[in-house]
């Protein structure tokens, strides 16, 4: 398996490894080190099975000489006011950018995959594992599979980059996906997207939840003692990363209602807007009700989720990648037997209002303040007997369908039909 991160975090990448490798298959994970790193590279074993972390390539020396004409360039156009602004090659921002997917991510796929031990398949997690798995694969024989997370082009740094230099990266995943046997994706929502225009026809969907929750959530009130609120006063909930994109801004503004004037919100986790949402938690009109807490330990999280009353889930429409999404946090709440108010699109729709023993939450509109204060109204008006069961059909839920033993299994099959296939 490859991936391109240092391997401290990726929950989803670490439970596929160890899945495979208690099925009894000999697995090796490929990481990155930091290209400062005193060695290029370094061994390890975890879960049951091998870590190998290959060094990121040191290039920004040489490049910041490469780039230099460009830097003049592009001061010279912006020095004359009546010339239109730079755009296209001539953008150092884009030219740093391809310059970091070329020389940065593919050099490390280049290394990582001269790196790879001989086997019989490589797993590439992701466009920047990818390449890695298909080098691999041409060095020494073998299948690849494919391991999509997201749409990669409509999402991080991706979004807002020149059309054309998005199509010549779109054009070279379809080449590296042409040499994949299988795809496993996150959601079907993804796959109806991915499968034909990479033209796999062996799709499997895994969706990324966390372990069944054998023990049930303690009752503790961690958040409100976190955040020094009443004893009994409605919690909402947003965990996870603070970034664009995720209706951290009208979930701030919902509050700012009347109808949630006796109700709390908390952001619980990290992220680049932390600073904006500590702005909004000594606004005035907010009235003290918004709080920001710290990120907790991953092991902790379902405890301290477990603890509010319900979870605020708004990812916006835009990205794409955004609105065909299916969210970890989604997943973390339902085993922490806590309701969502999630955004009305196809993959959070189908998990909270499809579920066979009834609703497990609602869904709005998420760029509006006002349909999200009525849907998080929705289920604090509940009556006690009535919240009590909708808790409990969360946390059913996580315990026979969302949970990773159940979507695990999914993978375990594509790779014992791999095996299979191979010995025939």
């Amino acid at each position: 398996m490859f991936v391109r991160n240092d391997l401290s975090a990726d929950a989803r990448v670490l439970k596929e490894a160890a899945t495979l490798a208690a099925a009894g298959h000999v697995v090796t994970l490929i990481g990155a080190l930091p290209p400062d790193s005193p060695v290029a590279h370094d061994r390890s074993a975890r879960d049951g099975f091998d870590v190998l972390r290959v060094r990121l390539p040191r290039y920004r020396g040489w490049w910041r000489w490469v780039r230099a004409p460009w830097r003049l360039v592009d001061r010279m156009r912006r020095s004359v006011r009546s010339a239109p602004r730079a755009a296209g090659p001539a953008r150092l921002d884009t030219l740093d950018w391809l310059a970091a997917w070329w020389l940065g991510n593919l050099g490390w796929a280049r290394a990582a995959g001269r790196a790879a031990p001989a086997a019989d398949v490589y797993h590439g997690h992701d466009l920047t594992g990818l390449p890695a798995a298909v080098e691999a694969a041409r060095r020494h024989g073998g299948r690849v599979v494919y391991d999509s997370h997201e749409l990669f082009l409509a999402s991080g740094s991706f979004l807002g980059r020149p059309r054309w230099a998005i199509s010549r990266i779109d054009r070279q995943e379809r080449r590296w996906a042409a040499a994949a046997t299988a795809l496993v994706t996150v959601n079907h929502a993804l796959a109806e997207r991915l499968g034909p225009r990479l033209g796999i026809g062996r799709i499997v969907v895994v969706h990324n939840c966390p372990p069944r929750p054998v023990v049930a959530p303690s009752a503790s009130d961690r958040i409100r003692t976190a955040a020094s609120i009443v004893p009994g006063s409605p919690v909402v909930l947003h965990h996870g990363s603070f970034r664009a994109h995720r209706g951290l801004e009208v979930l701030g503004d919902a509050f700012l209602r009347p109808e949630l004037a006796d109700a709390h919100l908390v952001f619980l986790g990290f992220g680049p807007l932390r600073s904006e949402l500590v702005g909004r938690a000594a606004d005035p009109r907010a009235g003290g009700r918004i709080h920001v807490l710290d990120a907790v330990p991953l092991a902790e999280v379902v405890e301290w989720v477990a603890s509010a009353d319900l979870e605020g889930l708004l990812f916006q429409p835009e990205p794409l990648n955004h609105y065909l999404a299916t969210p970890n946090k989604l997943f973390e709440s339902l085993a922490a037997g806590v309701p969502v108010v999630g955004s009305d699109f196809p993959g959070i729709r189908g998990v909270l209002m499809d579920d066979p023993d009834g609703p497990l939450g609602a869904v709005c509109d998420p760029t509006d303040p006002a349909a999200v204060a009525a849907a998080i109204r929705s289920i604090l008006d509940l009556s006690p007997e009535a919240r009590a069961a909708l808790r409990d059909r969360c946390r059913r839920a996580a315990l026979e369908r969302w949970n990773w033993e159940t979507e695990s299994a999914k993978l375990v099959a594509l790779y014992a039909d791999l095996e299979r296939e191979m010995a025939a």
